[in-house]
């Protein structure tokens, strides 16, 4: 009889503690990135009255006779299932699609979190607002001008340099890509400024100096005289400028004297065959083709010897044979295309985003962009194991695994979604049923004590 008080106290201590994780549950269901809790229960000791027997050659078998102690918690896990996505529109809000988890420090302390509502510090450390908890991942290094990024090296904080300033490129490579009709018809010699207008096709863009100053390089078109392939072509700097910049054109390295002239030559497909320089230069015919082109830089500080600064930029046409970004001769209209030009003026970091790996790009004033770093995931063997420490965070624990530190979509980590927040995975509708379970389950553990009790008063009053 006494068993029975035990075992309904057993039942009533423990279904106590699973309305406390519950109860966490529900109180957590709108906190982001919140993992729930479920409570397992087993059954504890038992008392055995007889142990079995073995059946002989009179008699069967006898089964144990055991006695239950009552029950106790076997686990209290922590449910790792995807919460829904919520968009948000705030730039530095992010979730991961998956498995993983950000990785955040304090100090020398490495904790880890499934919340993504990020922020800037005023030192522009992507941060956790609420902790100060700086987030971890791997920024990039400016290696002869360009952003490399390693994911092999040590973790750090990842820093968005808002408000930096992109200084200015001068211009190094032009990409032409326009279409030359091919019946256009050749200009006479001694024509009219009319027919020379007409049978002239002109390409304009924009090009930049090393202090970011825009200049107009024009290129215009003409049929050479008895050629049904060859076009002449003539290129000028800032063709109305009071000052003439001498633009000066060669398959090597233009100088100061060179002529601004070259020709092109297409083959009977009207594809690029080879281009030629004023000053007998030929280019070969295969392989990409491309021609250097310089001015003067007005305003630039004289070099040593008095003369103007000039600045050299390569012109590329294309490929030999190929119609893909190149220039070509085909029996349509003449098209203005400049594929792309590298330069630009200076500028500074309006925004920036976060792909799907993590990477973060600073977008600037001028239009370029800059790899600024990449976000750090961490997957474990048994994300179970790991300890839980308050403020949506986890730390590693025995049991847990190593963490397995890398960028998104490796090693099967998830993909991040930036604008978006992870909810809670806690279902309403799953935790009341289980709230009604629960508490039926702690009604029924003290009806037994009740009714032990009342067991007891009956054999007290025996003798009366």
């Amino acid at each position: 009889m006494m068993r029975s008080l035990y075992s309904g106290v057993a039942g009533l201590q423990n279904h106590q503690v699973r309305m406390d994780v519950l109860g966490n549950n529900i109180a957590n269901v709108n906190t982001t990135g919140f993992k729930k809790g479920r409570v397992n229960f087993q059954d504890l000791l038992y008392q055995q009255m007889s142990g079995a027997s073995r059946p002989n050659a009179e008699v069967g078998g006898v089964n144990p006779k055991e006695i239950g102690l009552g029950m106790s918690i076997a686990s209290v896990d922590t449910i790792h299932t995807q919460g829904a996505l919520q968009t948000t529109g705030v730039m530095t809000d992010v979730a991961v699609q998956g498995n993983g988890f950000f990785v955040l420090k304090k100090g020398e302390q490495t904790m880890f979190t499934r919340a993504g509502a990020f922020g800037l510090d005023r030192d522009g450390r992507l941060v956790n607002p609420g902790s100060g908890l700086r987030v971890q991942g791997w920024l990039a290094q400016n290696i002869n001008g360009r952003e490399v990024l390693s994911t092999s090296g040590q973790l750090e904080d990842l820093v968005i340099p808002v408000g930096s300033k992109d200084p200015a490129k001068a211009t190094s490579r032009v990409e032409l890509a326009c279409n030359l009709d091919k019946r256009t018809p050749e200009i006479p010699e001694g024509a009219g400024q009319d027919t020379v207008e007409e049978g002239t096709w002109r390409v304009e863009e924009k090009v930049y100096d090393s202090f970011g100053e825009a200049h107009i390089l024009r290129i215009e078109f003409r049929k050479a005289p008895g050629e049904t392939n060859r076009w002449n072509a003539t290129t000028t700097v800032d063709p109305g400028s009071e000052t003439p910049t001498n633009a000066a054109v060669a398959l090597g390295e233009p100088v100061a004297g060179n002529a601004n002239a070259f020709t092109v030559e297409f083959d009977n497909r009207g594809l690029l065959r080879r281009v030629a320089d004023a000053q007998g230069g030929l280019s070969p015919e295969e392989g990409a083709l491309d021609i250097g082109v310089s001015f003067d830089v007005l305003g630039a500080a004289a070099g040593a010897d008095g003369a103007p600064t000039r600045q050299t930029f390569r012109l590329a046409l294309g490929r030999v044979g190929s119609a893909t970004g190149t220039v070509t001769q085909q029996a349509e209209r003449s098209s203005t295309k400049v594929f792309a030009q590298d330069g630009y003026t200076m500028g500074y970091l309006d925004s920036f985003k976060i792909d799907q790996q993590g990477i973060v790009t600073a977008v600037y004033s001028n239009g370029s962009n800059r790899t600024i770093g990449q976000m750090a995931l961490a997957s474990f063997t048994n994300p179970n194991g790991l300890e839980k420490i308050g403020e949506t965070n986890f730390v590693q624990s025995n049991n847990s695994g190593m963490a397995n530190v890398g960028p998104s979509g490796i090693a099967g980590k998830g993909k991040l979604i930036a604008g978006t927040l992870e909810m809670s995975n806690v279902d309403l509708a799953e935790q009341f049923t289980d709230m009604i379970v629960t508490q039926r389950g702690f009604q029924a553990n003290s009806k037994t004590i009740q009714t032990s009790d009342q067991m007891l008063q009956e054999l007290l009053t025996l003798k009366r």
